[in-house]
């Protein structure tokens, strides 16, 4: 793919300009960390002399959160936690990050979703995770609790100019919901954007959707081994959808962009020397290609961004964000 400079520059500057909204699978992430300290007596597992903890936008609250550094928190979330601990612990994590979670709904037959991680210092240069503790309901949520998330969608959709669809398979996303936000979406002529690691059919009509290659694969019914196995994929999912555009994301080997009528795109990885962590780097591809997407970019170019992003994200350990200045730099470099 040539890229021409200008036009991406262009782009990015536009990133804070469209409004989000983000429905989808909302999560925390904990890290609880400390200092190994010696081998307890109880049981032959190590005592940690706490330090600190650390609250992280995990989940489809982790794609609002890449949003929200980008476009200056005009993002919402649509979503469903529980009315618990960790629930008032989710929305002030949203609303230090400055997003909008007003319309989340507080269901107290399921649990907030966090994911726990304690990491210990085991020597002055190595904090190794050593086990995670998961609270969540996987069930989907109640006819109830669904009436309800459809009525916010259909009452504040028409004020954003893109929808992002995170699935993370925890029950938020059930059929009516699903059917309901594209169709609005549609109607209104938004950008919308799904993140879903199955049942990638269940998305129809959509501009665009970013699986990984191991999602796309399972989806496709075949392993993909090179760039004609890409295309195949690429197709396949276009059928089965109707999107506008698919966008693979190929870790260590880039990207993929299928277009209708056999267009192709290969997109290079931009780091490969720097990895540290690429935990969330998938929502932050989501977030900054739908934001690129709406502001007017190409689906070539938003991947491009989208890509540069994930770049700079995965060099920082956990769910991170970056900025439009980060993603300004990094572009200098292709």
């Amino acid at each position: 793919m040539d890229i021409d400079k200008k036009k991406l520059v262009s782009y990015i500057k536009k990133l804070n300009t469209p409004k989000v909204l983000v429905v989808g699978d909302m999560a925390l992430d904990e890290m609880i960390y400390g200092d190994a300290e010696r081998i307890s007596r109880e049981a032959p597992v190590l005592i940690l002399q706490h330090t600190h903890t650390k609250l992280i936008l995990g989940g489809a609250s982790n794609a609002a959160h890449n949003i929200a550094a980008l476009n200056n928190g005009k993002v919402s979330v649509c979503g469903v936690c529980g009315d618990d601990y960790q629930a008032g612990q989710l929305f002030e994590a949203f609303e230090l990050a400055n997003i909008d979670c007003s319309r989340l709904i507080k269901d107290k037959t399921r649990k907030t979703t966090t994911k726990t991680r304690i990491s210990g210092a085991i020597s002055t240069s190595i904090t190794q995770q050593i086990v995670r503790v998961d609270r969540q309901t996987n069930a989907p949520i109640s006819g109830e609790t669904e009436e309800k998330l459809i009525g916010r969608i259909e009452k504040i959709l028409p004020n954003f100019d893109a929808v992002v669809l995170s699935d993370y398979h925890i029950g938020t996303l059930t059929e009516n919901v699903i059917k309901t936000t594209i169709e609005l979406a549609n109607k209104y002529n938004k950008i919308i954007v799904v993140d879903a690691q199955k049942n990638l059919e269940n998305y129809k009509n959509v501009t665009s959707m970013t699986p990984n290659l191991p999602d796309t694969q399972k989806s496709a019914g075949f392993t993909i081994e090179n760039i004609e196995d890409l295309k195949k994929a690429g197709d396949y999912l276009l059928s089965k959808t109707n999107a506008k555009s698919i966008l693979i994301t190929c870790g260590a080997d880039g990207m993929f962009v299928a277009k209708p009528d056999k267009q192709y795109t290969k997109i290079p990885v931009f780091n490969k020397s720097e990895v540290f962590d690429v935990t969330g780097a998938g929502d932050t591809v989501t977030a900054v290609f739908t934001l690129a997407l709406a502001a007017g970019a190409p689906v070539e170019y938003a991947a491009v961004i989208g890509n540069i992003a994930a770049s700079i994200v995965v060099k920082q350990f956990g769910c991170a964000t970056t900025t439009i200045d980060e993603i300004l730099s990094a572009s200098e470099k292709i």
